[in-house]
């Protein structure tokens, strides 16, 4: 009996699954841990373990989507939820991009370059091993510029409906992307004044026509604020909504993008950028808008992309509209490196115009050939970005990925849970997972922890003898001593301020102490 289509692809599925589990196991074999996994491991243990009012962490948390996705893995272990989550995303995004292009393509020849792109290509191994929520930011930003090319061919706003859907879903996977509203701002007029029935076929011209023509006029001020409000108006609303609900619960309207007790990058990135430029070391693609070069070494297929939309200005602006999204947020977040991430876009990016203008190709064999050395030349280069990026967790993924060295970048946290662990169950430690997050993570049980999603964190900060048996303070050598009260000069001013309290310190690590509480009479 002959397999059918779609249970072939099923198959190749399960094997990119079972694929990425191995390759994730093995590296969390070997001690390969990144921030944003160690943040969602311990905001989900305070969600299923926690005490007192967690409302706020699971609401709150974000980015709130890849967070929420990894609920559904946290039976097999905390530890492995974020990569069974990204491991199954990626596959899953392969599952999306592969059935659209059988839809359209009948070659088999597509399917198995894209699927070399999924097995070998470096970034996308990151997307999947890391436990990174890369997986479904490429997910829906596949699914929503897919969306808007069927627009494009069928001019059924339905499609748009579901794009706006999918812009939604990526704002919340990765706020960055409430920039991407602003670049097609224009291009809507671009694509409204080109669904006109009208002679000329020059979009400028057929703007002219439109504008000296009351009715046409008429037609044209209508069908663009009607796509606005289709394509913008959930967006807008939806992120009015989740900014109304971090004022009510947190009295911030940003609370959700600027606190480090509710994102993971708000001190990674600002420590790996100034870590990067420390001694004026900056790298020069890092400061210009030499990015979109980088772009065009890292995806040349994007090039072929351009040619195979070179009749429809629309739709090429449509493809570019993401080189101008990296430039803007290079130029808004200047104290930010570019992740990696969002180079992957492109490849998407560009497999969905091959797989939707393959049909305007002459010549299949020298295209074919051409894709192949293309997808070569990809990986190669998908290798080489992610081991002189200047992000420092993605360059030690890729190091220990080729080297399978161990990673020992979190035993210093590895070791002061264990300590705590070893503390009797009745002892409660006071500490802040603004910072040592990465601590809770490793902790076993959290239960004895007393953290600042508590309402009796800030008595126990005040009155640490009343509330808590242990401490764990940053030394002046952790880089993160000064986000955090939990500092030396907490204890020196606890001191002051309660004469008949001593500290006396029973565990220490080069960034770490924990100190045991005692009340002096």
């Amino acid at each position: 009996m002959r397999i059918s289509k779609s249970v072939y692809l099923l198959i190749l599925t399960g094997i990119l699954v079972i694929y990425y589990l191995v390759c994730a196991i093995y590296l969390h074999d070997l001690g390969y841990y990144n921030q944003e996994s160690l943040f969602y491991i311990e905001k989900a243990k305070i969600v299923f373990e926690g005490l007192g009012n967690r409302l706020k962490v699971m609401g709150l948390t974000a980015p709130i989507t890849p967070f929420y996705a990894i609920f559904v893995f946290t039976p097999f272990g905390y530890a492995l939820a974020p990569i069974l989550a990204s491991a199954m995303g990626t596959a899953g995004l392969f599952y999306v991009m592969a059935s659209s292009l059988l839809k359209n393509l009948k070659n088999d020849f597509y399917l198995w370059i894209l699927l070399a792109m999924f097995l070998f290509h470096p970034g996308l191994i990151y997307s999947a091993c890391s436990g990174k929520g890369i997986y479904m930011s490429l997910i829906f930003f596949f699914l929503f510029f897919i969306n808007l090319f069927k627009f494009y061919k069928s001019n059924t706003t339905f499609h748009v409906s579901i794009a706006s859907i999918c812009l939604v879903t990526l704002i919340f996977c990765d706020y960055k992307f409430i920039w991407l509203t602003l670049f097609f701002l224009p291009l809507v007029l671009s694509i409204t004044v080109h669904s006109l029935k009208l002679g000329e076929q020059e979009s400028i011209f057929r703007l002219y026509q439109s504008i000296n023509s009351p009715s046409l006029r008429r037609k044209l001020v209508n069908k663009t604020f009607s796509l606005y409000i289709i394509l913008f108006a959930l967006p807008l609303v939806a992120v009015l909504c989740y900014k109304l609900l971090n004022l009510t619960h947190a009295s911030d309207l940003n609370y959700f993008n600027e606190s480090p007790y509710a994102t993971w990058n708000v001190l990674v990135d600002k420590l790996s950028f100034d870590a990067q430029t420390a001694g004026g070391n900056i790298k020069i693609p890092e400061i210009s808008i030499l990015l979109s070069a980088r772009v065009l070494l890292f995806c040349p297929m994007i090039i072929v992309a351009v040619y195979l939309l070179r009749e429809s200005t629309y739709q090429v602006l449509t493809i570019l509209t993401p080189f101008a999204l990296i430039e803007f947020l290079h130029i808004k977040y200047d104290k930010v490196y570019v992740g990696y991430q969002y180079y992957l876009l492109f490849i998407v990016l560009a497999f969905l115009c091959v797989i939707i203008k393959h049909h305007t190709v002459k010549n299949h064999f020298a295209f074919k050939i051409m894709l192949g050395i293309m997808v070569a030349v990809q990986i190669g280069m998908g290798g080489y970005y992610l081991k002189t990026s200047s992000i420092p967790e993605e360059k030690n993924f890729v190091n220990i990925l080729f080297n399978r060295t161990d990673d020992d970048t979190q035993a210093e946290n590895m070791d002061v849970a264990n300590y705590i662990a070893s503390l009797p169950g009745d002892q409660h430690i006071l500490i802040d997972d603004a910072t040592a997050y990465p601590i809770v993570a490793f902790t076993r049980d959290i239960r004895p922890l007393i953290m600042p999603y508590e309402s009796s964190f800030l008595s126990a900060l005040e009155s640490p003898d009343k509330y808590a048996d242990y401490i764990v303070i940053a030394t002046a050598k952790n880089v993160l001593t000064g986000y955090t009260q939990l500092n030396n000069k907490y204890i020196i001013q606890i001191k002051k301020t309660i004469p008949q309290m001593d500290f006396r310190k029973v565990f220490e690590t080069k960034y770490w102490v924990v100190y045991r509480v005692i009340a002096v009479r």
